[in-house]
């Protein structure tokens, strides 16, 4: 399912057609809670079905297509839901889903091999996996939190004992998570000499791929249309 390219996605294209070219628009659609029972509808029926702003759609699947958003995005306070559901489900994804697939395949590895060679790849995919969880739960216990108030508008009492946050804040602490993913790769093609393992070879590197291609886009959505958008609405509750 991995695949960086696809066609650029416009509104009157049918979403059936478009999940055909890149199976990977699945994924996006269970991000965000959509049926995947589609029948004839194009992208904007989809949107329209769904409740969901179709710019904000189409920035996300052409993202999951290999194109970069716009500086100049027309999003609201009411697209922040949206990509909090995306993300809070990609997190579940990444941890409940990605992460014990590649570790099975890691352990049948070993169990086929035996070797020191493999058993670091296992430490170092366990230590690079805790580093993602580190920041998956920074986000939906300190981040999150203050973008659903933010969305909510709720206002914190100066009596209340929580500490002041802001988008400048999740920006320092946002690193990228996905970089460590290459150099894995890089020992299984390159370095590990493992005997009779062909298939789950295979398989480790295909779901490296597809976690390394949705770790990518999840940084490129919060740094590209969730800091931003974030940063508009706090400026514009701060003048009102």
């Amino acid at each position: 399912m991995y695949q960086t390219k696809g066609n650029f996605i416009r509104p009157e294209m049918k979403i059936s057609s478009l999940i055909f070219e890149n199976p990977n628009l699945l994924l996006l659609m269970e991000h965000l809670e959509m049926d995947f029972i589609v029948h004839e509808k194009t992208v904007k029926q989809l949107c329209n079905t769904n409740n969901i702003n179709e710019e904000l759609f189409l920035i996300l699947a052409n993202l999951y297509n290999g194109f970069q958003p716009t500086e100049h995005q027309n999003l609201t306070r009411e697209d922040l839901n949206t990509i909090i559901k995306f993300l809070r489900n990609s997190h579940n994804y990444y941890e409940n889903e990605k992460y014990p697939e590649i570790r099975s395949f890691l352990n049948q590895l070993y169990l086929q091999n035996n070797s020191a060679e493999i058993q670091l790849i296992e430490k170092f995919f366990d230590e690079y996996f805790n580093e993602v969880k580190e920041h998956l739960h920074y986000e939906n216990r300190v981040a999150f939190p203050y973008f659903n108030r933010l969305l909510n508008k709720v206002q914190v009492s100066t009596n209340e004992k929580i500490e002041e946050y802001s988008v400048n804040e999740y920006q320092e602490h946002h690193t990228d998570i996905e970089f460590k993913l290459n150099d894995l790769k890089e020992l299984l093609l390159k370095h590990v000499p493992v005997k009779n393992d062909r298939v789950l070879r295979r398989k480790i590197i295909a779901s490296l791929c597809e976690l390394e291609n949705d770790l990518n886009i999840h940084s490129t959505i919060e740094e590209t249309i969730l800091i931003p958008l974030v940063s508009k609405i706090e400026i514009s509750d701060k003048t009102n």
